[in-house]
C-alpha cells in the first residue's frame, strides 16, 4: 500500500479505537444511572440523613462532605501545584537538582492511593494529631493530586510561553507581569484540565479518605435549624464520610435492608455530580480564557 492508503487505514483504526472507548464509557455511565434511577430525583434521598439499621435514609451529609472536601483540597492543591509549575517552567535552571525534583514528582504520581492513605494515617492523623478529619483527608489527597497538577501546569506554561513570552518582554513588561498577565491566561485551558482531573480524583477517592477522614461523624443527627450543628459541620477537625467512602461502607457492612439500592443511588448521584462539576468548570474556564485573551 502507498502512503495515502496506510494513512487512511491508520486513521480508521484510531477512530474505531476512540469510538470503542467512548462507547464503553457511555455504557458504563448509562448502566450506573439506570441502576440508581429510583434515587436520582428523590430529594429525600439526596438531601436526607442516613438511617442506620432501617430502610430509607439519604446521603445529604455525605454529599455535603464531598463538596466540602473538594473545596478544602483544591485550596491546598491549586496554589502549590500551580506555583511549582511556574517555578519549574520559568525560574528553575536545568540541572541535577531540577531533574531530581522531576523524578520525585513522577514517582509520587505513581503512588497507589492506599499507600498515600497509610502515609496520611501515620503523619497527619497520628503524628500531627489531627485525628480522622477533613483536614487530614484533604492534605492526604493533595499529595495524590500535586504531582499531576504540577506537571500539567509546567507543560502548559512552557508551551504558552513560547508564543507570547518574548513579545511581552519586548514591550517592556517584567517577568512576573508576563507570567501573570500573558502566560497564565494563555495556559488557562490546559491548567483547568489539570484542575478538573484533580477534582474528579477527589470526588472518587475512597482509600485515602478511609484512613484519614474516617467513616463517621456528628452529622447523622444533623439539625439544619441548629446553629451549633451548622457551625460544627464546617469544622476542619471532624470526621467526614464522602460519597465514595459511603458506597464502600454500605456495600461492605450492609447496615440497612436496602443497602444495595442505597449504594446504586449514591453511585448515580456521584456520577451526575462529577459530570455537572466538569461541565461547569469547563464553561467557567472558557469564559475566563476569553476574558483574558480578549476573544
Amino acid at each position: 500500500m502507498n502512503a495515502k492508503k496506510v494513512d487512511k487505514v491508520a486513521t480508521i483504526i484510531l477512530y474505531l479505537i476512540a469510538g470503542f472507548v467512548v462507547a464503553l464509557l457511555g455504557i458504563f455511565i448509562i448502566y450506573i444511572l439506570y441502576r440508581g434511577r429510583n434515587n436520582i430525583f428523590d430529594f429525600n434521598f439526596i438531601f436526607g440523613s442516613q438511617k442506620l439499621g432501617e430502610a430509607g435514609g439519604g446521603i445529604g451529609m455525605q454529599l455535603f462532605n464531598s463538596f466540602y472536601m473538594l473545596l478544602v483540597s483544591l485550596i491546598i492543591t491549586i496554589p502549590i501545584g500551580l506555583g511549582a509549575g511556574i517555578f519549574l517552567a520559568e525560574y528553575a535552571k536545568e540541572g541535577k537538582i531540577v531533574r531530581f525534583i522531576r523524578l520525585c514528582i513522577e514517582t509520587m504520581a505513581a503512588l497507589p492511593s492506599i499507600v498515600v492513605g497509610l502515609f496520611g494515617l501515620l503523619i497527619f492523623v497520628t503524628m500531627f494529631k489531627l485525628g480522622y478529619s477533613i483536614l487530614a483527608g484533604a492534605l492526604s489527597v493533595s499529595i495524590l493530586n500535586l504531582p499531576a497538577l504540577t506537571r500539567v501546569s509546567e507543560n502548559a506554561i512552557r508551551e504558552s510561553s513560547k508564543k507570547v513570552k518574548e513579545a511581552s518582554l519586548g514591550l517592556g513588561a517584567t517577568k512576573w507581569q508576563t507570567i501573570k498577565k500573558v502566560i497564565l491566561p494563555s495556559a488557562m485551558p490546559q491548567i483547568l484540565t489539570g484542575i478538573i482531573l484533580a477534582a474528579g480524583r477527589i470526588f472518587g477517592e475512597a482509600a485515602a479518605f478511609l484512613y484519614t477522614a474516617g467513616m463517621t461523624g456528628n452529622l447523622y443527627k444533623f439539625d439544619a435549624f441548629s446553629l451549633t450543628d451548622k457551625v460544627s459541620s464546617f469544622s476542619l477537625f471532624r470526621p467526614a464520610e464522602t460519597l465514595a467512602v459511603h458506597i464502600w461502607k454500605v456495600n461492605s457492612e450492609s447496615s440497612s435492608p436496602d443497602a444495595f439500592q442505597i449504594a446504586n443511588g449514591t453511585s448515580a448521584v456521584l456520577i451526575i455530580v462529577v459530570l455537572l462539576f466538569n461541565i461547569t468548570a469547563r464553561l467557567l474556564g472558557n469564559k475566563l480564557y476569553k476574558a483574558y485573551s480578549g476573544k
